[in-house]
């Protein structure tokens, strides 16, 4: 399937009194209090240049200053992928679906929870390459444990770009490993290009409540200098790292967006900048983090609305779920926040497979479930055609009134269109269901994933492009391993 065009029109929680409001409170926040801005003297330097007051770490900024560099941001662009079929358009009424991101843990049925390995990190880029809902690769789908930690970025890029022709997403836990994804993709596409079009998406946390650190922000500068999106994601679980209210949650996560948006315009103005949200709520009783909530659902709506009012592309939903298996718990929980990522028009969705335990593990039958759902968000945004093939006016002619349409020419056009057909779920009775084994959906699933990997083929790659990766990938191995570039 092509990246999502959503005919549905976006859910508008706010009125245009409440949107004022929430921009208004996240203004006087940059403006009172301020952002802290960690062990970056250079974002001091630049912010400072560019008319924000600065005192010590602490960075305030007026709204004239924040918003014309907010402007500078487009509205819509285009991400490439290595096969030009896949190029994702982000923006707009467009919906991207990307995989899982950051899990230390896998599990399965056959082997249970376990940390993760760069095999489970290739297997899980496999699976998303062939995965029709899936149209954007992800980044760190799983953290490949059993390799060094500065080294393995640059296996996780490699695994991208050799095993997909996806677009992907780049490394963000040091500057220079951005700078590596940035390399690796001059290689691939080429500096114009690139500078024309983002070849990489890059993730950058703010460090909720009101802070940036050193690692987001010279990770977020290397891409912006570059010219590579960068999605620009407060962080927050609601009552612990924001207020327990709704409002002031929404206010302080707008002030933290608008603000690294803005720092990437000053650092080089036109870098395509995503509006991005992770929101959650805190139990107040166990202060975990909950998933699938109402109040996950209001605060994604108003988020995109709120990203809508910049005229930003809009990162949040997912198939979240606090549960550790795939159980009913996770369906339901990843149905209550998947739904509203639909009817919220999000541009960018993170954590579209594979999502468990609040993000702690990948999870291979919930990758595979959770693809089932997102094939029927694509059915549900395609709306209803129209058109006079649809009203089925030869149908009408063949069958006579009390017949049926099974056998008709119509249907016989359309079946294999009309209506989303199940990969998993089963719609089978009790008897064929019993008489065929009595599988249930993790049981298949499981099949599933197995299946997929066993008939895997590696798109093709240039043998002179992957030579050229291979070598850069090998000199900073060197590079690392005597202590230089890290």
């Amino acid at each position: 399937m092509h990246p999502i065009e959503n005919r549905l029109s976006p859910v508008q929680l706010l009125d245009p009194e409440g949107e004022q409001k929430i921009h208004d409170a996240s203004m006087r926040l940059l403006r009172e209090r301020g952002i802290l801005v960690v062990d970056y003297p250079p974002a001091l330097a630049t912010l400072r240049r560019n008319g924000a007051n600065v005192e010590g770490d602490t960075v305030r900024i007026d709204e004239e200053t924040l918003l014309h560099f907010v402007d500078m941001a487009p509205s819509t662009f285009t991400l490439l992928a290595r096969n030009p079929a896949n190029n994702l358009p982000i923006g707009g009424n467009s919906s991207v679906f990307a995989p899982v991101y950051g899990p230390p843990f896998v599990s399965d049925l056959d082997r249970g929870r376990r940390q993760a390995t760069l095999d489970d990190f290739q297997n899980f880029v496999r699976l998303a390459s062939m995965a029709e809902e899936i149209h954007c690769s992800g980044g760190t789908v799983v953290e490949p444990n059993d390799v060094p930690l500065a080294q393995r970025h640059l296996d996780m890029l490699m695994a991208h770009i050799t095993l997909s022709d996806k677009a992907f997403m780049g490394s963000v836990t040091h500057r220079n490993n951005a700078a590596d994804s940035v390399a690796l993709c001059e290689i691939l596409f080429g500096a114009g290009a690139m500078r024309r079009n983002p070849a990489t998406i890059a993730l950058i946390n703010a460090s909720s409540p009101m802070r940036y650190d050193e690692r987001m922000l010279g990770a977020l500068e290397v891409y912006a200098r570059a010219k590579q999106a960068l999605i620009i994601t407060p962080f927050i679980i609601a009552g612990a790292m924001s207020p327990s209210t709704l409002a002031a949650t929404l206010a302080q996560q707008n002030a933290e967006a608008l603000f690294g948006i803005c720092y990437a315009q000053m650092l080089n103005p036109g870098a395509p900048c995503v509006y991005g949200s992770f929101l959650a709520n805190i139990d107040m009783r166990s202060g975990a983090p909950c998933f699938g909530t109402a109040e996950g659902a209001l605060a994604l709506y108003a988020g995109a609305q709120m990203a809508r009012r910049y005229g930003l592309p809009y990162r949040s939903g997912g198939n979240f779920t606090a549960s550790t298996v795939a159980d009913a718990q996770a369906g339901y929980e990843s149905a209550g926040t998947m739904w509203p990522t639909l009817h919220a028009g999000v541009n960018f969705v993170l954590h579209a497979a594979g999502w468990l335990e609040g993000g702690l593990i990948a999870g291979y039958e919930k990758f595979i479930l959770d693809l089932e759902v997102c094939g029927m968000m694509q059915r549900l945004a395609g709306g209803i055609d129209l058109d006079d093939e649809q009203f089925a006016w030869d149908a009408y002619a063949e069958v006579a009134p009390g017949g049926h349409f099974l056998g008709s020419q119509h249907t016989m056009r359309h079946f294999q269109s009309a209506f989303y057909q199940h990969k998993i779920f089963s719609m089978d009775n009790y008897e064929k269901w019993e008489a065929e084994g009595s599988r249930d959906s993790l049981t298949r699933a499981n099949a599933r994933w197995k299946e997929m990997l066993a008939n895997y083929e590696a798109p093709p790659l240039d043998a002179a492009t992957r030579d050229e990766l291979e070598a850069y990938v090998e000199r900073r191995r060197r590079e690392i391993r005597a202590g230089r570039g890290r």
